[in-house]
């Protein structure tokens, strides 16, 4: 239990030091909240996105799955970004990726993985397609980062089609869709797509 409890104690003393910086702070915040951001990032427990940012409370809107996925046919997925987009009016969506992911990892063995082999088929049809492209990495590392890289490519592709995203851009420049990949190794984010914020941008997408 004393991981648990770790927990509930850090929880109270940061919530002292905000009050303590800021009387307001959590009252500021209560009412309603107006993020910049959405963001897309892998569940993976490496990956902290309000930390490796610093972001603050009520600056970012968060969805997190198995190696952040943004499925048209997921309804959670596709909830968020709506509600995000629709209702927030957040200014700008960003996928972001990480090294040496384990559900790359997974998508690219041939063994089975049960009912994990479903949410990986995205994945895997991105190493279909890319096959020769991922062939010219000898190294396995290198092979997995440029799997990352086209991944977060796919997802930022999905997003420029979902119908909220497009309703958007028809009224004017936003959201703008980013594409990252943060470092585990380093604690650092490479910008591997940015600035996509109309129809017009998108053919860049395709030729990355």
């Amino acid at each position: 239990m004393k991981h648990y409890k770790k927990l509930l104690e850090n929880n109270a003393a940061w919530a002292k030091s905000m009050v303590e910086q800021d009387p307001a702070f959590f009252a500021k915040r209560e009412q309603a909240q107006a993020p910049h951001y959405l963001i897309v990032g892998c569940s993976d427990s490496r990956v902290p996105l309000e930390v490796l940012t610093q972001a603050l409370p009520g600056e970012m809107f968060v969805h997190r799955n198995i190696g952040n996925q943004v499925w048209a046919n997921d309804l959670n997925a596709q909830s968020v970004v709506q509600f995000a987009v629709g209702v927030l009016e957040v200014e700008h969506v960003i996928v972001c990726g990480h090294s040496n992911c384990g559900a790359l990892k997974a998508a690219s063995a041939s063994t089975s993985h049960g009912m994990l082999d479903y949410w990986l088929s995205d994945i895997r049809d991105t190493i279909h397609w890319n096959k020769e492209r991922l062939d010219t990495h000898a190294r396995p590392e290198e092979r997995l980062h440029e799997l990352s890289r086209l991944n977060v490519l796919q997802q930022v592709r999905h997003l420029t089609r979902a119908p909220v995203v497009q309703a958007s851009w028809e009224r004017g420049r936003r959201p703008i869709l980013s594409g990252w990949i943060y470092d585990i190794g380093t604690g650092l984010i490479e910008r591997v797509v940015e600035g996509i914020d109309g129809q017009d941008k998108t053919e860049s997408l395709w030729r990355s």
